[in-house]
């Protein structure tokens, strides 16, 4: 089993009717950099980042507070708002916990903020929102979406609807496994470069077992509907001019994009629209996959200790 070098504690934060679970790494005595807030993407936890958190120099690490929140529905967030469960989310909801939490953390204070996938994609444009809040941005593989036209918007709204109706009949229920290591492998599966130590670490975060003994993703299966709204370029670009903080875009080495897309969407137009952020710049970490803070946690914590900085 993984050893961490730097436990986290866990704090819940009652932000907009739901009690918000944060992983926190920090030496309050010596915390004296603005925070480090780190934002996971799609099924995933907050505690996903402990093998990034523990390559951090001792000397970066003990100079701020690190923290990365489980998003709603996902991890030990709870669910919904007064303990009903949750038949749908809107992607603006992510921001305003965003916001929360800041205000919580680091009220008044712009902070470094790091997001994964999609919370990658959320950070950037809380950034561009909020341009006062951020100091600097980590992007680690938030490439948005492809683009949308008007024309799929009826499509899309029936998409919607139709998996309301799958949720509620139990069509959608995510997966149980015998035990612990069923999840482990179920995570190797996912990402083979994902060693059995982090796999097994990260499968006791990512899953519960439930009252029969069988473990459970710690995830709302209600985020797999279809949104209902479009993604919209146009609006995203005019939110990444209004970015101010530094950019740093973190990409695998592995193309992610060509295996999701299947040529829809291209790395070359992702770095055109980047453009339009007015301080970016990318890198690229060798061997790795979309999960590159799992796969190379040592050389992604230099390039971010590097950026910040």
């Amino acid at each position: 089993m993984y050893l961490e070098k730097r436990p986290f504690r866990s704090e819940f934060v009652p932000i907009r009717g739901l009690d918000y679970h944060v992983h926190v790494w920090d030496e309050p005595a010596r915390a004296t950099l603005p925070p480090l807030v780190l934002v996971h993407g799609w099924m995933d936890v907050g505690a996903s980042y402990q093998f990034m958190v523990d390559a951090f120099s001792s000397a970066f690490a003990a100079g701020r507070t690190i923290i990365a929140p489980d998003w709603r529905g996902f991890g030990q967030t709870g669910l919904s708002a007064a303990g009903y469960p949750a038949d749908s989310y809107w992607f603006a909801d992510y921001l305003a916990d965003l916001d929360f939490l800041l205000d919580h953390y680091a009220p008044g204070q712009a902070v470094d903020l790091v997001g994964h996938s999609m919370g990658g994609n959320v950070a950037m444009l809380y950034a561009g929102v909020r341009p006062e809040r951020i100091r600097r941005l980590v992007n680690l593989e938030g490439f948005g979406l492809p683009a949308s036209r008007p024309s799929q918007a009826p499509g899309r709204y029936a998409q919607w609807m139709d998996g309301l109706k799958s949720l509620q009949h139990g069509d959608m229920a995510l997966k149980s496994y015998a035990d612990v290591g069923g999840v482990a492998r179920r995570l190797m599966k996912t990402n083979p470069r994902l060693t059995l130590e982090k796999a097994q670490w990260l499968a006791g975060h990512w899953a519960r077992p439930d009252a029969a003994g069988q473990w459970q993703i710690l995830g709302n299966p209600a985020h797999k509907i279809p949104s209902a709204q479009l993604y919209r370029v146009d609006e995203a670009l005019e939110i990444y001019r209004r970015i101010s903080a530094p950019v740093l875009a973190v990409e695998a080495s592995s193309d992610s994009m060509s295996q999701w897309w299947k040529g829809t969407y291209s790395l070359a137009e992702y770095h055109e629209r980047l453009g339009q952020v007015p301080d970016a710049r990318v890198a690229v970490v060798q061997d790795a996959g979309h999960m590159l803070h799992h796969d190379q946690p040592a050389l992604l914590a230099g390039l971010i200790e590097k950026f910040l900085d």
